[in-house]
């Protein structure tokens, strides 16, 4: 089969790239290089020992989107593509709104046009806003409290309107949690640009001597230490998580969504203590005030991703820690 992945060369996508690669199927990467490195592709074929074929193409470009699709027979598409900054989709929500929602029109509608109905989707936990109870399951409310999370909602509902006009669709919205770590081979990983808005490469960057210390945000939360707690999630048990969620695509219509996470939240004290333990370094931090809009415990309830997709995280958190350290290291 061949598999079509919009932002294949990021973070995550890399990761399922290489995973889709090592289960035989044929990869297709369509990313405009915004937040990733055209370098990363040559790292997907070097760890999984074949080629990929890629393009450098924005999905707001309906024309070079279409022409993706019409050099190739595409099967399957798993969407990645799209902005991801909390704070940044607070100072500029029409830029987040313009890029997440117009590109996911414009790849259904191209999409539909080749009659490719199989899509897996990159939701995010965000959609659950400030919990009412932990753990989270799928039924929960949608909530989102900043531009990027409401973006994510939209396009679950608009998938969700796609598929209910049309039987052919089958769609998957799969709500990630807290992805870090990354590749054992050393070879891919999250590198952000500037400022990093994310726990675990600030921990990074700070162990390597690139930025001085460690904000914690907020001591005084309803929890053990007083920090925020989250579920955080290997970046390829996430990868893996696609993998099955493709295959199972065939076995409904509509759209299922699905939880990816551990079900077991680490408070930022427990993160930070597990990465000096990984590295052998210990972390210079300051304590400072909360941020507004962090929920003081979020993390899943992974049971029907389990028990409908036979996928379930493996790797814990001392594991996720020594592989996000190998990869700042080799950068």
């Amino acid at each position: 089969m061949s598999i079509l992945v919009t932002g294949g060369a990021g973070y995550i996508g890399s990761h399922t790239c290489v995973e889709l690669l090592n289960a035989n199927y044929d990869v297709i990467i369509v990313d405009n290089f915004d937040n990733s490195n055209e370098d990363s592709v040559a790292r997907i074929e070097k760890i999984a020992g074949k080629s990929v074929k890629y393009y450098n193409v924005n999905l707001l470009d309906f024309d070079s989107l279409n022409h993706v699709f019409m050099q190739n027979k595409i099967e399957a598409v798993i969407h990645f593509a799209g902005l991801k900054a909390v704070g940044e989709s607070v100072a500029k929500p029409l830029y987040y709104y313009e890029t997440n929602i117009g590109s996911t029109l414009n790849l259904c509608k191209v999409m539909e046009a080749h009659h490719v109905y199989k899509l897996v989707f990159s939701s995010s936990a965000t959609v659950y806003g400030m919990p009412d109870s932990v753990p989270l399951n799928e039924t929960a409310p949608l909530r989102a409290l900043n531009p990027y999370g409401r973006t994510k909602i939209i396009i679950e509902d608009l998938l969700r309107d796609v598929a209910a006009s049309n039987e052919n669709w089958c769609i998957s919205l799969l709500r990630y949690f807290n992805p870090i770590g990354a590749h054992k081979s050393g070879l891919i990983g999250e590198n952000p640009s500037g400022m990093p808005n994310n726990l675990m490469p600030f921990i990074t960057q700070v162990a390597a001597g690139v930025r001085e210390e460690l904000s914690v945000f907020g001591t005084d939360y309803p929890t053990d230490d007083g920090t925020c707690v989250r579920d955080y999630i290997h970046v390829v048990d996430l990868a893996l998580g696609h993998l099955k969620s493709l295959e199972k695509l065939d076995s409904f219509t509509g759209t299922q969504a699905y939880n990816l996470g551990t079900g077991q939240g680490y408070s930022v004290l427990e993160v930070i203590s597990a990465f000096e333990q990984a590295s052998g370094i210990t972390i210079p931090k300051k304590m400072v005030e909360r941020r507004p809009g962090d929920a003081p415990v979020s993390y899943a309830d992974p049971t029907k991703a389990k028990n409908e997709l036979g996928w379930s995280a493996k790797r814990d958190l001392l594991e996720m820690c020594e592989d996000s350290w190998r990869w700042q290291l080799s950068l």
